[in-house]
């Protein structure tokens, strides 16, 4: 008798369960709005440019879609039960930066489209190859030392090149790439490994230091050292936007394992000393925080005036923006990486910054969705680090922008131009579908041994 209840149960299963290649009609759905938007964004900006229809109209918009497609199917086909929302976020945030990109350098926009194409590879190869995100803990000091020796990389002699004083980039052949847009994924599957298996021990103080009690040295010194590794050779580089970006997922998922807000505190202190330390050996660490306190100096503004065409550029926009095509930020250095969000405010307005802040909001509410639902520590945590480093990344850099933090040279996700950076992002789009993925099957599983027991 419980066979046969179980045969049922095991066929109920089967019938509730997607197939491979299920239907998202959803995800589809939401694409086709990204789509609809994306290329009504690039006509637009070329007709208010030139006063004619963009004469590469037709291949943008063929371009993006079959791209989009082709991920959408290996989704659909790798990862069926997966969030919906994710990949049509990152699409139209990729493509209202595209079009900016188009706007002000033609030939990095043709570049950047290649890098989309290669972004879907990655992310398709992402999903073969990663079957089961819980099983990258079993790699947890491999992913150190993987992640740094990707940051070591750029510091080895005739590998690594130096750019605007930071020295994050290697030449593979044509291309010129940064190690760290794969070396800070690495490192969260580090935090999130050592923090789920010592999550009681750093959540609990259990050794006497005089009147009080403290988290056990040998549990937290560790991965003090891996962050202090880190943050380092970051150093070293001169780059204190991923060293700052580091530092802040590195107490983030801290805060989450523990919960215990006296790692916040400590990690403000840690912050501040090392904002000290930094300002007395980097020499690019005092420049930027002098820009950063006073820049309409004239010592400093030789140096600031990127940010300040920026400003003016945002202030040009007001509320509704200059329209698409019609603002005049082609002075601004690197406005196609560096300062994108500054082209986004002038042309889009205040209410085209709220729409990009929501679709942030969106992307990284729904990666905290996904980790709150997952089993375990390792996968929730990944899921958070992974979630977090995009929202940290937005702010850093739009926080840069508005002055409200030092200016940092991190690229605005989905959006700025930079092929490791797109490349990158869409392989945490990749793990974070995985992760969804496998949480869904998990817990459709989780309903089916319920009834398959169920045989009083």
């Amino acid at each position: 008798m419980w066979k046969r209840d179980r045969r049922r149960s095991e066929k109920a299963a089967t019938a509730n369960a997607d197939p491979v290649g299920h239907f998202r009609s959803t995800e589809l759905g939401l694409l086709v709005l990204a789509w609809v938007i994306s290329g009504s964004f690039y006509a637009l900006a070329y007709l208010g440019a030139q006063g004619k229809m963009p004469p590469s109209f037709t291949l943008f918009v063929v371009g993006m879609v079959a791209v989009s497609l082709m991920m959408h199917v290996a989704v659909s086909r790798l990862a069926p039960r997966s969030s919906q929302i994710l990949l049509p976020v990152a699409t139209l945030l990729n493509g209202i930066g595209y079009v900016e990109i188009a706007r002000w350098d033609p030939p990095l926009a043709r570049d950047q489209a290649l890098w989309f194409l290669l972004s879907a590879f990655a992310l398709t190869a992402t999903l073969i190859v990663v079957r089961h995100v819980r099983d990258l803990d079993r790699y947890r000091y491999l992913t150190l030392l993987g992640g740094l020796g990707l940051l070591v990389l750029p510091l080895v002699p005739g590998v690594g090149s130096t750019v605007n004083g930071a020295r994050l980039w290697i030449d593979i052949g044509p291309f010129t790439v940064q190690p760290v847009e794969v070396a800070k994924i690495l490192l969260i599957f580090f935090f999130a490994s050592y923090f789920a298996a010592n999550r009681e021990l750093l959540s609990t103080p259990s050794q006497r230091l005089g009147p009080r009690r403290i988290v056990p040295p040998r549990v937290v010194v560790p991965i003090f050292v891996a962050w202090g590794l880190s943050v380092a050779i970051l150093g070293a580089e001169n780059d204190l936007g991923f060293a700052l970006l580091i530092f802040a997922l590195f107490i983030a998922l801290l805060w989450v394992t523990t919960g215990l807000k006296s790692y916040v505190v400590l990690g403000f202190g840690l912050l501040v000393g090392g904002a000290f330390l930094a300002d007395s050996l980097f020499s690019q660490v005092q420049s930027r925080i002098n820009l950063w306190l006073d820049p309409w100096s004239p010592a400093n503004l030789a140096y600031s005036h990127q940010l300040a065409y920026g400003w003016f550029s945002i202030a040009a926009g007001g509320i509704t923006g200059t329209g698409l095509g019609l603002g005049q930020s082609g002075n601004i250095p690197f406005i196609t990486s560096d300062m994108i969000f500054a082209a986004i405010a002038e042309e889009l307005g205040f209410l085209g910054v709220i729409a990009v802040l929501c679709l942030f909001a969106i992307f990284v509410g729904e990666g905290f969705r996904i980790a709150q639902r997952a089993s375990s520590d390792f996968v929730r945590l990944t899921a958070v680090g992974l979630a977090a480093l995009i929202g940290f990344q937005a702010f850093f850099i739009m926080g840069g922008v508005l002055r409200i933090l030092p200016f940092t040279g991190i690229t605005l996700p989905f959006m700025a131009y930079g092929g490791s950076s797109l490349l990158a992002n869409y392989v945490l789009v990749a793990l974070l579908l995985r992760i969804s993925d496998e949480v869904n099957a998990e817990r459709r599983g989780g309903e089916v041994v319920a009834v398959t027991f169920d045989y009083a």
